[in-house]
């Protein structure tokens, strides 16, 4: 296959997903008897190599698990997911993106068969899709290329077979989500930046979307200036529980006007972080220390695009409301990455009324002890009747699925979803909104920028019924 030069800008390969047989192993696993294939030593290389920038393994197979273990042990690899089976690879790769919480269009896959690439090509075209003998020239492509090789980076590995069993060990728990990340030992740390923090700071703002406001990467001599700055603050966050230290996983950068108000130029989260409360806390601190500090507001201003709907739900959560157009886009959002469609809008939140709390396990300046989970407040809405009723009553049955607590199938109209009857954070959000879009075709976030829509279950029932157009006709 000839080589199309990819687009400046081009997406960056967080993760390789590969076949098994005739790609990992060097023969047919299953048809091997007693004597399985061994590791093809091209492809191991590329793995070794591929490891060593930061990017992780997985794999995608028509194979029994066994083979697995196998393809892991000879080419002394771990695989951060697994998908064995017999069904469409398309299905499988996107099972792998989702259980690692990052998008489909940073994955590579690679298959020795010509059906299985078109399938998955076909499926997935924001998918970068090799044949084995392609796997070499490919690690010169700027898909592949790495600016810095931090401990984050090579650890990644191992961090994100560390989330597995956590994501293992929280499906076995019986209670809820802050329960079981007190039980884990959960540490959040931020504290401010420092010189030798710069490289995991660049690359963190160069890989994260789903939770970036820049929406574009931030040199390394730019995080060195505002560090050694007294014009602005940088903080970093990291994380680690009793399944391992992700280190550094957020970024915090905000800059200080003498009228009050605090602008926030840059946020940025590893994927890692998703679901573990860590967003949440750190705008929960940023909202605690700009009001110690006597600021009037916090703004946020953020490129929308489809890829940090998480950002915006938790900035909602977090008592964050847009304002389309409204103030000058600080330098991040200046640059390339913010131009063209992309749309900058400031959230905002005012300081000066009752503040959120933070969870216990929880280390920040300025806090001299810790309080519960953050709580944000929103107003009831009564019950809607007709399609919204039949919209409810599913939605009751999506919160109760992804969350795995019961109780949400019967919550009321009126229930706050961002409030302690429901407690919709960034990653239940987006599964919510993502079912609610592929059942009636509404984009929720969308369409309704300040997603005022999730303030109850009503209201959100009313706004997708008023535009869904399912197969039922509903709307």
């Amino acid at each position: 296959m000839s080589r199309v030069p990819a687009p400046a800008g081009a997406h960056v390969i967080k993760c390789v997903v590969w076949d098994i047989d005739n790609t990992l192993l060097n023969g047919v696993y299953l048809e091997s008897g007693d004597s399985p294939p061994a590791a093809d030593p091209v492809v191991a290389a590329a793995l070794a190599e591929f490891a060593a920038r930061g990017i992780i393994h997985a794999i995608a197979s028509k194979n029994p698990q066994e083979a697995a273990a196998h393809a892991a042990k000879v080419t002394g690899r771990e695989f951060a997911a697994v998908e064995c089976g017999w069904g469409r690879k398309s299905d499988a790769v996107a099972r792998i993106a989702a259980s690692l919480g990052i998008g489909t269009d940073a994955l590579a896959f690679v298959d020795d068969d010509p059906y299985e690439r078109a399938e998955v090509g076909t499926a997935l075209p924001e998918v970068l899709v090799l044949a084995p003998e392609e796997v070499t020239d490919a690690a010169s492509w700027p898909e592949f290329g790495v600016t810095a090789v931090t401990d984050e980076a090579r650890r990644r590995g191992e961090m994100y077979a560390a989330r597995r069993r956590r994501q293992d060990a929280e499906r076995a728990f019986g209670g809820s989500r802050d329960e079981f990340l007190r039980s884990v030992g959960t540490q959040v740390t931020i504290a401010a930046a420092g010189p030798g923090d710069v490289p995991r700071l660049h690359e963190l703002a160069a890989r994260t979307r789903q939770f970036n406001s820049a929406g574009q990467a931030v040199p390394e001599a730019e995080f060195a200036a505002l560090i050694a700055s007294a014009q602005a603050s940088v903080v970093t966050v990291r994380l680690r529980d009793a399944f391992g230290d992700d280190g550094i996983v957020g970024v915090c950068v905000t800059s200080h006007d003498a009228g009050g108000g605090w602008t926030v130029r840059l946020v940025a989260m590893s994927c890692r972080a998703m679901g573990r409360g860590v967003i949440g806390a750190l705008l929960a601190w940023l909202t605690r220390e700009a009001a110690r500090a006597g600021a009037r507001e916090v703004a946020v201003p953020c490129v929308l695009n489809e890829r940090n709907v998480p950002l915006r739900l938790a900035l909602a959560s977090a008592g964050f409301r847009a304002s389309p157009g409204s103030g000058p886009a600080p330098a991040f959002l200046a640059g390339p990455a913010a131009g063209g469609d992309s749309a900058v809008t400031v959230f905002r939140r005012d300081v000066g009324g009752a503040l959120p709390e933070l969870p216990p396990w929880v280390t920040a300046p300025g806090e001299p002890g810790n309080g519960g989970p953050a709580v944000a407040a929103a107003p009831g809405e009564p019950g809607a009747g007709g399609p919204a009723a039949a919209v409810a009553d599913e939605i009751r049955g999506l919160l109760a699925s992804l969350t795995g607590r019961a109780e949400l199938a019967s919550i009321p109209a009126d229930a706050p979803l961002f409030g302690d009857a429901v407690g919709l954070d960034s990653l239940t959000g987006t599964l919510l909104l993502r079912e609610i879009h592929r059942r009636y075709g509404v984009d929720v976030a969308a369409e309704d920028l300040n997603l005022d829509a999730l303030a109850t279950l009503g209201t959100l029932a009313s706004f997708v019924a008023g535009r869904g157009t399912d197969a039922r006709g509903l709307g």
